[in-house]
Parts: structure tokens; sequence; C-alpha cells
């Protein structure tokens, strides 16, 4: 293996209007760019405009380019939000329509909700192991209730920078071993 930097994509995994992913996003991108131990990029599902899966013949632009973006990265770090339990719809539809792109790559999850993002975070790894995209163990959970203002002002507890270290630590490690499989 050669001494490139990792290529690590932080994926925010919504579309909804007001939603407050980037600025969850920009935060974890803001620690990780402090290491220095890898290439790190926002890649936000909303500029792909990707079709509901299996509306159209697939041939739209957005689809292309996100299974490109995909192969470049050698691993991720999802921003998860929990909406009824779940990961949203927009993830689901984005994480579907690719498929050998996810394929020995490690991932991460930082997730929130009312019960700091758990259940969302439980469901994408089931996803994961589908795709062979190996789960991190380490989780940085963030609730509504503490970390955000009024539900939609970001402002994350000091005792998240830890969680986020180690989440990446994870990533990076795994990544770099599993980028001798592809």
């Amino acid at each position: 293996m050669t001494n490139e930097k990792l290529n690590i994509g932080i994926i925010l995994g919504s579309t909804r209007e007001g939603r407050v992913s980037p600025q969850v996003g920009e935060w974890v991108k803001g620690i990780a760019d402090e290491r220095g131990d890898a290439n790190y990029e926002i890649v936000d599902i909303a500029d792909y405009n990707l079709p509901f899966l299996g509306t159209t013949d697939g041939k739209e632009p957005g689809i292309a380019k996100w299974n490109e973006k995909l192969a470049d990265l050698d691993g991720f770090v999802f921003v998860v939000q929990e909406y009824n339990h779940s990961i949203s719809a927009s993830l689901k539809n984005a994480i579907d329509f690719a498929r050998e792109a996810w394929n020995n790559k490690a991932a991460g999850i930082v997730s929130y909700g009312s019960t700091g993002g758990a259940r969302a975070a439980e469901h994408l790894r089931g996803i994961m192991g589908e795709l062979m995209i190996a789960d991190v163990r380490a989780h940085p959970t963030l609730s509504l209730f503490t970390d955000f203002e009024d539900f939609s002002v970001f402002k994350p507890a000091e005792l998240h920078l830890d969680n986020v270290n180690a989440m990446l630590d994870q990533v990076i490690a795994w990544s770099g071993a599993l980028k001798t499989l592809r």
C-alpha cells in the first residue's frame, strides 16, 4: 500500500428543507481536517438529485455522478438523523442507487435524534452489512434536546469530541486495511 492519504466522504443523510445535517457534517469535517490523516469531504446526497429508485429509466446524470463519487472514496462517515425510528427515505434511496461502490469499505456513524439517533444507526448497520461495508464500533450520538438549541442550531457538548476522534481512528484504520481488498 502507498502512503497516499485515504479519501473519506462525510455523507449528509437528509434532504429535508431546514435540515441540520449540514451543521453536523461541517462540525465533523472540522474535527477531521484538524487530524490531517486523510482527505475528508462533505458528500451531500441532495446535490445528486436522485429520483426514487425504480421510478425512472435510471439514466439521470445524478445517478452516475453519485456512483462515481462513492467509487472514489475509501471510507465514509454517515451523518444520520432518526426519522420515525429509522434512517431517512432519501438516505435509503441514495444507498440503494449504488452497490459495488460501497463494497469493502469502512464507515462510521454520527447520529442525532431524541435518543441520539441510536435506532436509525442500528438500522443503517444492517443495511451496511448487506453492502459489505464494515461499520466501526465507536459511535457519537447527539441529542436534539442537549446538543441543539431550539432543535435547529447545533451546539454540541464538548464530550463528543473524544467520540468523534475515536470513530475517525477506527474508520481510518479499517478503511486502510480494506483498501488492500479492492
